[in-house]
């Protein structure tokens, strides 16, 4: 079964790398300057440098081409996700698409299985998502995955076919779970950033993790998700990783407000979109999210470190 990646950035190159060296793969990107670049070095220098292409991943710019494939990773940022899908509406209306991209649309709280359901009725959706950094996955090194999917068996199909000698692939059927978990911990990795940019200690972002977490369930059960898949990959796990290392752009920029310093505009970062969409439906759900206003709060200038710690210490105390 033929597989194409939708999307040249550092994720969806390193996802294409590991799964080239078990079959051949094709890597789109729509700038064809890009492209030629890559075909040239064998090596995507401007996203994922020092990694060598395989041989069996195939370079392209011709969308028509790319989407023959039998499967299609849409390894393009969340936000940008709509667009893509409207676009090239018609090539993609029947296939069989794996999102991978983590995150909740801005203007409409929708995740990415929901967006594709939305704009491609007839397409059988899939969620690539859990603790991972591109160069890692790009090097061969260890690392497991959550393939979240509905239809049972395109799971077990999709998990079979995604794994690779240092991917290994966990599958679920609480897309909405899966969806959340990978959105959520990317705004709670900001807050911990912020944290640590600011020297509060390593006890805070204990803390900011711990309650997170709570946030990130509070939201995912009201919208109909598993506990348990939470708990997982596309949860707990990827909060560990994304609220502990600087590879992680939201803790970067985290990182960068604490400090007080300032941040490449030019850099994708899906927690500041899902920290502002998370907020608002968390507002008409009538849910209490602390943490998430508080960042929404830091990203737009409202307020302040040491208001928002001060606001976060101040509230009424509880049970856990």
């Amino acid at each position: 079964m033929s597989i194409s990646v939708l999307g040249a950035g550092a994720f969806g190159t390193a996802l294409a790398v590991s799964l080239a060296k078990q079959a051949p793969v094709t890597l789109w990107a729509r700038d064809t300057d890009h492209i030629a670049a890559m075909q040239a070095a064998r090596c995507n220098e401007a996203r994922l440098p020092g990694i060598t292409l395989p041989e069996a991943l195939s370079l392209t710019d011709d969308f028509k081409s790319a989407v023959q494939a039998d499967t299609l990773l849409l390894a393009v940022p969340m936000q940008k996700l709509r667009s893509v899908l409207e676009t090239h509406r018609d090539a993609l209306a029947a296939k069989v698409l794996v999102a991978c991209c983590k995150g909740i649309e801005l203007q409409t709280g929708l995740g990415p299985i929901a967006v594709i359901r939305e704009i491609l009725p007839k397409a059988q959706a899939a969620l690539l998502t859990g603790p991972s950094f591109a160069a890692d996955i790009a090097r061969g090194l260890p690392t497991a995955l959550t393939l979240a999917c509905v239809d049972a068996d395109l799971g077990r199909h999709l998990q079979e076919q995604l794994t690779t000698a240092n991917l290994r692939l966990y599958r679920t059927t609480d897309t909405t779970g899966a969806e959340l978990g990978g959105a959520l911990k990317n705004v709670i990795a900001i807050a911990c950033g912020a944290v640590i940019g600011a020297g509060l200690g390593d006890s805070a972002r204990a803390a900011l993790m711990t309650r997170g977490y709570a946030e990130m369930q509070r939201m995912a059960l009201a919208c109909g998700a598993r506990a348990e898949t939470l708990a997982g990959l596309s949860g707990f796990g990827d909060l560990t990783l994304t609220c502990s290392s600087e590879l992680s752009r939201n803790y970067q920029l985290g990182l960068s407000i604490g400090r007080g310093e300032a941040f490449d505009p030019n850099v994708t970062v899906e927690g500041a979109a899902t920290a502002r969409a998370t907020a608002a439906k968390a507002k008409s759900m009538g849910l209490d999210m602390p943490i998430t206003e508080t960042v929404v709060g830091l990203l737009n200038g409202d307020l302040t470190i040491a208001t928002a710690s001060a606001q976060l210490l101040a509230r009424p105390l509880k049970e856990e």
